[in-house]
């Protein structure tokens, strides 16, 4: 396993980050299989281990902390803070009032008096950037957390973080975690420039893009709508939908290439992200040792310049061939008033 920098942090992290979303009610219940699986990663040479409070409402984190008896030393932990958590009202969020609860609760739930890096899941428009910035540098000087960073901000907001950060005296996001693989390429066009230009360490998750680059669905297949991740969000799992036909036609000649390559599916697109020169470490997130297991032995994969021109025929570079994200859309989408003027100021003349 290579190991980079995480952005200006000087800390050393595994090419490969174990994501453990599916460590939990959503994916895999069984708490001493997950565990076997973390120390599986570990033991290969993965010192990098990503989650969050929300994954299923906290047990991924139980996981994770159980898994990391005797092993803390070694391993640079990361968790994630945004989303509702429980019932009531302020449990969500970047504000002060809520990053400080949330933070302690995350501790616990570690087993842990430190956490190396502490993600804002995603951006909050009904909170002063300022105000996150200014509780998270407070936490960096408590030793709660060592360093601080994004999830899935657009680059926008990136800039408008540095900025203000600039402005106002105040520490900076260091890294940013953000979708990517060869069926969303979107980020490349700025949310990458922008982390290179700062500086900042980049971990993507979902390579796989979410199940359609394991080489499960195939085109002329029928696909169960009924369990798995096509339960939880048919409408990206439906053939019948262009966009998803068009992902479809896509992995048939990724498939292709993999074939001519002498390498699996999913090892081809896990190599993909690593291979760009902003990208730190690539978030892989097994539900099961054997997934870990066939995803661990593509590590040593790289992609010459004739497989990433080929990748670049199929999917064109900044291109996304669907939405990547689900979780998140910006407000002002779904604010009329916001995008449309009054009626009797609508004609040009």
């Amino acid at each position: 396993m290579r190991y980079r920098i995480l952005g200006g942090t000087g800390i050393e992290v595994s090419t490969y980050c174990l994501g453990t979303m599916m460590f939990g009610a959503v994916g895999n219940t069984d708490h001493d299989e997950c565990v076997r699986i973390i120390h599986t990663a570990l033991d290969q040479g993965v010192n990098f281990v990503d989650t969050a409070d929300m994954y299923s409402a906290g047990e991924s984190e139980e996981i994770v902390g159980k898994a990391l008896r005797g092993r803390r030393e070694d391993v640079v932990l990361a968790t994630k803070v945004h989303f509702q958590m429980g019932k009531g009202r302020n449990r969500s969020g970047n504000s002060r009032r809520w990053i400080v609860q949330a933070v302690e609760e995350s501790l616990k739930r570690l087993q842990t008096d430190w956490i190396d890096l502490y993600q804002v899941h995603r951006p909050d428009h009904s909170t002063d950037i300022e105000e996150t910035l200014a509780v998270l540098g407070d936490l960096v000087r408590e030793g709660k957390i060592r360093a601080f960073g994004c999830s899935t901000f657009p680059a926008e907001e990136i800039v408008e973080a540095h900025y203000v950060a600039e402005g106002r005296g105040l520490p900076r996001f260091r890294t940013e975690q953000p979708p990517y693989s060869i069926l969303a390429r979107g980020i490349e066009s700025s949310v990458l420039p922008v982390c290179r230009r700062y500086g900042m360490g980049v971990l993507t998750w979902s390579p796989l893009a979410s199940g359609f680059l394991t080489g499960r669905y195939r085109q002329g297949r029928p696909v169960d709508l009924s369990s798995g991740r096509a339960k939880l969000t048919p409408a990206r799992f439906d053939p019948a939908i262009p966009e998803n036909a068009a992902k479809l036609a896509a992995v048939e000649q990724l498939t292709e290439l993999a074939a001519t390559i002498g390498c699996t599916l999913p090892e081809l697109a896990v190599a993909f992200p690593v291979a760009h020169p902003a990208v730190t470490s690539v978030i892989i997130g097994p539900r099961t040792r054997e997934q870990l297991e066939h995803l661990l032995k593509g590590a040593s994969l790289v992609l010459d310049d004739t497989a990433l021109d080929r990748i670049d025929e199929i999917v064109p570079p900044g291109v996304n061939l669907y939405h990547p994200d689900g979780a998140w859309r910006p407000p002002v989408l779904d604010d009329a008033p916001g995008r449309r003027r009054s009626s009797a100021d609508r004609a040009a003349a």
